[in-house]
């Protein structure tokens, strides 16, 4: 079973299975195709599953970015969009659940979590800036990048090794962190970068102890604390499962109990908070609050929609408050973990422990016969689809892209192929298709030859780069 069923009759009567909190009202078919067409489509995509048409692909593990399957309350919310201008009355309901579940106190809607990232690093980042951060995401250290400033990983040494089960792979390393005030001056460093679950880590989380030690550590130098709390929700369920004190308190106090160790947050509300499209951007401070609030306008759009119709706002609203619910957490993640224990029974080697968002299959210990220049976690995506239908994607040197100053690539240590699992959209039995593909690409590993790069675009490669194979 994925978790425990949430009674405990089971434990007396006998075996009792686990299922989703929810069932289906309508359908959608998947489409299933031939090797031989498979091959045709990624030789057209040039290797890179983000090229691939969605009508190719069978069981779309690509992200969980805007591909959750939103509740009949969130689609009866759409008809109720006032797609006003200005003031849209949607646009009260988003800034009032932002401020219950989250606790921030002025709200600044975007198109989607990009725009966030966006506006706060041209807001507050001064050329020749430094941004640390527990480990970088794509988009996240691109903004800061391009706003002027030079990222700094001062995650914890263990995030980088897919082997270590350390509960907390996300904490920050406040050692590192001081070491880096120590270099660069806490006037250089316009914000602290935390991100709940860290993403291209493998879906780890934060401590409640940790954000609580980092906060002590800003406020001693006088720094602000910025959270990307595109996954927070599942964040606080590890929270609630492995923290002390935390295991009879509800997913969403947790939440607003580490938002309020932080000064503002951005969050891609396309993956937590269950809608297609969207984002937001809060703070507490009032005169950041004003630039952010004047820079929407420029960007995205007026300061009560942001880039967002009247009806997506809507059906946010209601998203947020149905992905703080207990039940709906912990189906989410138990079905991510349920892929891993198939994996991690057959030997599979992935990322342990077990993320909330997604399988990270490791592909340096998949195809270990593979230099890290030949990719070897795009070639395992492209296995996969091949294989299967099934669309992963990488994150890994292709991801990691280049090092400004030197022009060479980035060399990670992690060099990951994600299994994503959308929210409410496939069922176990998806999984298990999944799972065995995931072990034929395994049995056959031996004779994979890795990729090489034949298009590279200037910015963020990996959803565009074109690979061919090695001979």
């Amino acid at each position: 079973m994925a978790h425990e069923p949430p009674h405990t009759m089971g434990q007396q009567h006998g075996r009792r299975s686990w299922a989703e909190p929810w069932k289906i009202k309508m359908v959608e078919p998947l489409a299933v195709t031939t090797r031989e067409e498979r091959a045709a489509a990624l030789v057209e995509a040039g290797y890179n599953t983000f090229l691939l048409r969605s009508r190719d692909v069978y069981i779309d593990l690509l992200t969980d970015s805007g591909t959750s399957a939103m509740s009949d309350r969130q689609w009866a919310g759409m008809m109720l969009g006032d797609e006003a201008y200005a003031g849209s009355r949607n646009f009260y309901n988003l800034e009032a659940a932002v401020q219950r579940f989250y606790g921030y106190r002025h709200i600044v809607p975007t198109h989607q979590g990009r725009g966030a990232e966006h506006l706060i690093s041209q807001t507050l980042i001064k050329p020749g800036d430094h941004v640390p951060g527990n480990m970088y995401f794509t988009t996240t250290r691109l903004h800061q990048e391009l706003a002027g400033a030079t990222f700094h990983d001062v995650i914890i040494d263990e995030a980088h090794d897919p082997e270590s089960l350390h509960p907390f792979k996300g904490n920050m390393d406040l050692a590192k962190l001081g070491a880096l005030i120590d270099e660069v001056g806490a006037d250089r460093i316009p914000y602290v970068s935390l991100a709940g679950t860290v993403n291209m880590a493998g879906g780890q989380p934060v401590s409640m102890a940790n954000v609580r030690a980092l906060r002590a550590l800003c406020d001693r130098h006088g720094l602000r604390l910025l959270l990307d709390a595109t996954r927070m929700v599942e964040n606080a369920l590890f929270i609630q499962e492995r923290e002390d004190g935390y295991g009879d308190m509800p997913i969403a106090a947790i939440l607003r109990e580490f938002c309020s160790h932080t000064d503002g947050a951005w969050m891609s509300a396309k993956k937590d908070n269950l809608v297609n499209i969207g984002g937001w951007l809060a703070v507490n401070d009032d005169a950041v609050f004003e630039e952010l609030r004047n820079l929407v306008v420029v960007y995205e759009g007026l300061h009560t929609y942001g880039g967002m119709a009247g009806r997506d706002m809507e059906a946010l609203a209601i998203g947020i408050e149905e992905s703080v619910q207990d039940e709906h957490v912990r189906s989410r993640v138990g079905q991510v973990r349920y892929l891993g224990e198939l994996l991690t029974e057959w030997g599979i080697p992935i990322v342990q422990p077990v993320g909330g968002h997604a399988i990270f299959l490791d592909a340096r210990r998949f195809y270990p016969h593979l230099e890290q220049d030949l990719f070897p976690a795009q070639t395992l995506a492209a296995e996969l689809y091949l294989d299967s239908g099934i669309r992963s994607m990488e994150r890994g040197i292709a991801s990691a892209g280049r090092d400004p100053e030197t022009g060479d690539h980035h060399r990670p240590k992690l060099e990951l192929t994600r299994l994503t699992i959308p929210r409410r959209v496939y069922t176990q039995a998806h999984m298990d298709v999944v799972a065995e593909s995931v072990k034929a690409c395994h049995d056959a590993r031996d004779s994979a030859r890795g990729l090489r790069m034949v298009y590279e675009p200037k910015y963020l490669r990996f959803f565009q780069a074109r690979f061919e194979p090695i001979s």
